[in-house]
């Protein structure tokens, strides 16, 4: 089962938790829907309706999965109107697939039962939501992900677009970078470490980093997010993806969570300060306003 527990997950356990669930369910039939306390957002749809659809390839939008539910009786991929579920983990859930996990226990809202495994959300805070809709672009999914910036690897994201964008912002870099709405998936602890690699002190009004650093700064991200996945995330509690294997970005880290610990670049103490009741940690000497 996969698990993300104790921190919003960001992008990579997103996106470590499609691929580790997405082999094992595409082409799977619905056989029932369990749907538990209420989430942030009402299914939309009556729960009986989705029995019988086969589950398309699921895909990632921002911190959103998107699980398409085409007609059973199809083989080619269905028309757009086929629908689907929009899948956010809110604050603490967790997302797993499993053959037999139990009987729902209080803090699972959410099981899409199939002829494969059973797909179950567990949310403890209940921020968490699934909501159907008849396309990525239309109904209410379409508008969870209209502020949505670019994803982080589209090649439409050019260090230009970026540092246009960041134009008369005043906001710090590293708010800049959470808001979403120019790149997606820069969540905490990959804007702490991209700042810190490219050398960005995270305090920097987001409208005064030159060209050249917002090229640089697009380069870390990327790179600090490529990184994650690659290490299946970061398991700061216990997240595990969906084969029960834990993340091990967090063993890697530069500057997050190591408030008061030597950098390891200048051996200066590691600083922690609070920007938007967020933690940012970064070096004094490394990171340059």
């Amino acid at each position: 089962m996969a698990r993300i527990i104790g921190r919003m997950p960001e992008l990579p356990e997103v996106e470590v938790t499609r691929r580790s669930v997405a082999s094992r369910i595409a082409g799977a039939e619905v056989e029932s829907v369990f749907v538990g306390k209420p989430l942030r957002w009402p299914l939309g749809i009556d729960a009986d309706e989705l029995r019988g659809c086969r589950v398309g390839e699921v895909v990632r939008r921002g911190k959103y999965l998107w699980l398409p539910l085409l007609p059973a009786d199809r083989q080619a991929p269905a028309p757009r109107s086929s629908g689907g579920l929009l899948i956010h983990l809110g604050m603490s859930g967790s997302l797993g697939f499993s053959w037999q996990p139990g009987a729902p226990g209080p803090h699972d809202h959410f099981d899409l039962l199939t002829d494969r495994g059973v797909l179950r959300l567990t949310d403890p805070r209940r921020f968490g939501a699934v909501v159907w809709g008849p396309a990525m672009d239309q109904g209410v999914p379409a508008r969870l992900l209209a502020g949505l910036g670019r994803e982080p690897f589209d090649e439409a994201l050019t260090p230009e677009a970026v540092h246009t964008a960041l134009q008369g912002r005043r906001v710090s870099i590293k708010q800049a970078l959470l808001a979403g709405d120019i790149v997606v998936g820069a969540g905490n602890i990959y804007a702490c470490e991209a700042l810190f690699r490219c050398g960005i002190d995270p305090r920097l009004a987001a409208g005064k980093v030159s060209r050249p650093r917002v090229a640089r700064l697009l380069a870390e991200v990327r790179a600090v997010l490529a990184q994650a996945i690659e290490q299946g995330g970061s398991s700061l509690r216990d997240f595990k993806d969906a084969h029960g294997a834990q993340g091990h970005f967090q063993l890697s880290t530069q500057v997050y969570g190591r408030e008061g610990q030597p950098c390891r670049v200048c051996g200066t103490p590691v600083r922690r300060i609070q920007q938007a009741q967020r933690s940012t940690f970064f070096c004094p000497i490394c990171q340059k306003r």
